[in-house]
């Protein structure tokens, strides 16, 4: 649940079946129907009645137990519609005269949780993220895809918003104002992951791919609990974390730290063919490099934090964190060019990266609910992100001097940011009289910014190695600054015993300036100034079918969203990847818009359920990304050098993605647990070099297992595979992989002795072409993919390693407005 109370409340009674007294001192249980968790019990009174109240909303499994009579079982579902429900006249049939021995009563969370709209993924139970990050945990999740360069992508759609909390974390897909990237967010520190595709008016309209809301782990039971954990991983991996909860009367106090340093190899090559020149004398130019590399990536943070129950149901908590990444990449490269059938020209280089990032981050939340009302919520947050990073590229080349190779004069590039977050919001629920429904509320603004010292700098000569000066000629500095206040409004309502719906609207204004400045030998100088208001619409209807609900439900909804581009696609900042490749902001690109559609249902047979969806997204304002032949940049290098590619962005038309999802969580035996989804998609690509919108079929698949092999021992198999996708001027072509790991809890339940192979049949790679009038190119990556990782978990306090422990969710996990 994604929290610990709610507006439901279940009543009922029960009687003996045979003369129809009532039966007292029975045990009800009320556990979540979709991995028997438990939530709440009461106890029959002498007159048999029984009572639960603050129960959250969604579908239970009711189970009455009495050592006198037959386990009696009932399965109910508490909507907005219909949050309370009644039980009277219960029978129950004695039991016959059994030796009863020891009864345990374990529920084993499930670690794909499907719901109409919105997936629910343990992380405890995914034991493909063990000593991994929040990138390792999304390649299990469907709908979901992250390749080898750490994109995530949803229905073909990397346009995607990502929360910690529900609050913006300043973490995406390089975008916004930069931040902490998913493959530097641990995976021990994730609870649950929510992966909503089709979000209401309630959530922020940005992300028209969907929304990823990260759940942290939260301990709420007395007295100090917690885990340590270290993981070890094959050549140069390591990973730590130490999480405490210590909670004293009214007051709960956290602390936690975590730590990673990784090293990864890799390798690549691609291939280049121009067409140049004119019809009179034409020229095609062939390229290959060829390159080895070495990635070392280093995060550590703290962070801290208290949360205070107050009288008249008030709670108010507190927190702060602060890490730093430090990212070391180098990569040696073969280059070898000819033109027409002339001789094969040969050279080498090597690129050097030293990324340095520190990042602080903090927030207050307050929340009031009404015992008198139940469901009527207030609550309000504020906080901010401030990232503070260095990126620094030195590149080289070499010439053959006598024997040996001899390094040039090198080139750096140097990118200093000072980007922040600040947001503060207030959200509203009153629930409308006998169960009609609610009304919801929110307003938010949200600020992001460059503030400080924010330059790129150039330098083309080192008076001794590694000591650079700037050019003034041809270094920059910028700012960039977004502001976004936002408001919305929905409402849902009842329309009859079987139907639900809910309305919304909102609204937001987007004011975008900046401007780089200096460099007198720069031609991309300019300013960037827009500002829009927009409102989004959202609406969502469905239908329970049969006598239970929840078992069978039909569910239509629509929303509009947008796609607001980063400053660093908007800003004419040439930024190279590469010496034969860069990066060039548009300040032109205007934000695209989608509508959103998507039907879904959902059927719950015995212990299975099955889920299926058919989406489609109609995108306007289509931003893709382009890649051409830098022709004055390829002059200037001299022959030799190679070609000088570059990439920018553009607005390209409108694209229409129209597909269909099957998901199926199934017990196949009591020792085995099946999760399997797949999804094909028609991807539309709008007009850009050649000439007309482009479309294809695009398939995932992707498979879960977990067994329980012996009572404390569990093993995981999953792989996931996706065909080849479109992009603006080629495609992507097939990639996956196949993981597996194994966890033997220890020391009864004290600690966890954890073993993943992640990429078991070492397949995981990147293809991708391009084939335009002027460029065909193919490119091939290979990072280290297949790595071991052995890891040991010792839970303090309260805490065990039991497959049915709860990680309690935070209150309100689920947005409060995005």
């Amino acid at each position: 649940m994604a929290q610990t109370t709610g507006p439901g409340r279940v009543s009922g009674s029960l009687l003996e079946a045979s003369n129809g007294k009532a039966v007292p001192f029975s045990d009800v249980l009320f556990l979540r129907a979709a991995d028997s968790t438990f939530v709440a019990v009461a106890q029959t009174t002498e007159q048999g009645t029984f009572q639960a109240t603050s129960l959250p909303l969604g579908t239970y499994l009711m189970r009455v137990q009495d050592l006198n009579y037959q386990a009696l079982r009932r399965r109910f579902t508490l909507t907005e519609a219909a949050p309370n429900l009644s039980f009277m006249g219960l029978q129950m049939t004695a039991a016959s005269a059994t030796k009863l021995g020891e009864v345990v009563v374990t529920g084993q969370k499930a670690t794909v949780v499907e719901e109409l709209g919105k997936r629910v993924i343990n992380v405890e139970k995914d034991l493909g993220s063990i000593g991994g990050t929040a990138a390792n945990v999304l390649q299990n999740v469907p709908s979901v895809n992250v390749d080898v360069n750490g994109t995530v992508t949803m229905r073909g759609s990397s346009t995607l918003t990502i929360l910690i909390d529900g609050k913006p974390a300043g973490t995406g897909n390089g975008g916004g104002a930069g931040g902490p990237r998913l493959d530097q967010i641990p995976a021990s520190r994730i609870a649950q992951v929510e992966v909503i595709t089709n979000p209401s008016a309630k959530y922020d309209a940005s992300g028209g791919g969907g929304v990823i809301n990260l759940i942290t782990k939260k301990e709420t039971r007395n007295g100090t609990n917690g885990t340590a954990a270290f993981n070890l991983g094959t050549k140069d991996k390591y990973s730590g974390s130490l999480n405490l909860t210590r909670k004293v009367g009214k007051a709960t106090w956290t602390a936690g730290y975590d730590g990673r340093d990784v090293t990864y190899g890799s390798r690549g090559r691609s291939q280049q063919t121009a067409f140049l020149g004119t019809a009179d004398n034409p020229q095609t130019v062939r390229t290959t490099q060829v390159g080895v590399g070495r990635e070392i990536h280093r995060n550590q943070e703290l962070e801290a934090g208290v949360q205070l129950e107050l009288p008249k149901d008030q709670h108010l908590s507190f927190s702060a964190s602060a890490g730093t990444e430090r990212n070391l990449e180098g990569e040696s490269q073969d280059l070898t060019q000819q033109t027409n059938s002339g001789a094969v020209q040969r050279a080498r280089g090597r690129q050097d990266l030293d990324v340095s990032v520190s990042v602080m981050q903090y927030g207050g939340d307050y929340r009031r609910t009404w015992a008198a009302h139940k469901g009527r919520e207030l609550s309000a947050n504020l906080g901010g992100v401030r990232i503070d990073a260095t990126v620094p590229v030195v590149q080289r080349q070499y010439v053959e001097a006598g024997s040996g190779q001899v390094a040039q004069p090198g080139t750096r590039q140097q990118l200093d940011v000072v980007a922040n977050i600040q947001f503060s919001k207030i959200d509203y629920t009153h629930p409308f009289a006998e169960g009609k429904g609610r009304l919801e509320m929110g307003a938010k603004f949200e600020r992001q910014s460059n503030a400080g010292s924010n330059k790129f700098g150039y330098a083309n000569s080192e008076t001794a190695p590694n000591s650079f000066q700037d050019d003034p000629a041809r270094s920059l500095t910028y700012t960039f600054e977004q502001l976004v206040p936002a408001g919305y409004v929905t409402v849902q309502r009842p329309l009859g015993p079987k139907w639900n719906a809910q309305v919304g609207l909102r609204s937001e204004y987007t004011r975008i300036s900046g401007s780089v400045e200096g460099g007198a030998g720069i031609a991309q100088r300019g300013s960037l100034d827009q500002d829009y208001l927009n409102f989004f619409p959202s609406a969502n209807i469905n239908r329970e079918f049969g006598k239970e609900p929840g078992q069978n439900r039909l569910q239509l909804s629509y929303a509009r969203r947008l796609n607001r581009p980063n400053f660093m696609q908007q800003m004419p900042l040439a930024i190279y990847q590469d010496p034969r490749s860069y990066r060039l902001g548009n300040p032109r690109l205007q934000a695209e818009f989608s509508h959103n559609m998507e039907l879904g249902h959902q059927l719950s047979l015995g212990a299975a359920t099955l889920t299926s969806t058919v989406f489609a997204r109609i995108t306007t304002n289509s931003i893709q990304r382009l890649r051409f032949i830098d022709t004055t940049a390829t002059r200037l290098a001299g022959p030799g050098a190679g070609l000088v590619t570059a990439e920018t962005y553009n607005n390209l038309g409108t694209t229409t993605n129209i597909g269909a999802e099957f998901s199926l969580n199934q017990p196949l035996a009591k020792w085995w647990r099946l999760n399997a989804s797949t999804s094909l998609y028609r991807a539309q690509i709008a007009a850009n070099a050649f000439g007309s919108n482009r479309q294809a079929l695009v398939g995932t698949v992707r498979l879960n297992n977990n067994f329980t092999i012996r009572p404390t021992l569990e093993m995981q198999l999953s792989g996931n595979l996706r065909s080849a996708s479109l992009t603006a001027q080629g495609r992507q072509l097939a990639q996956g992989q196949v993981d597996v790991a194994l966890r033997q809890r220890l020391f009864s339940d004290r600690a966890a002795l954890t073993l993943r192979v992640s990429d078991l049949f070492n397949t995981l790679n990147y293809r991708s072409e391009v084939e335009t009038d002027a460029l065909r190119s193919y490119r091939y990556s290979k990072d280290e993919s297949r790595v071991g990782w052995l890891g040991f978990t010792w839970y303090i306090g309260a805490s065990k390693a039991k497959p049915g422990r709860i990680e309690a969710a935070p209150q309100g996990g689920g947005g409060f407005g995005g």
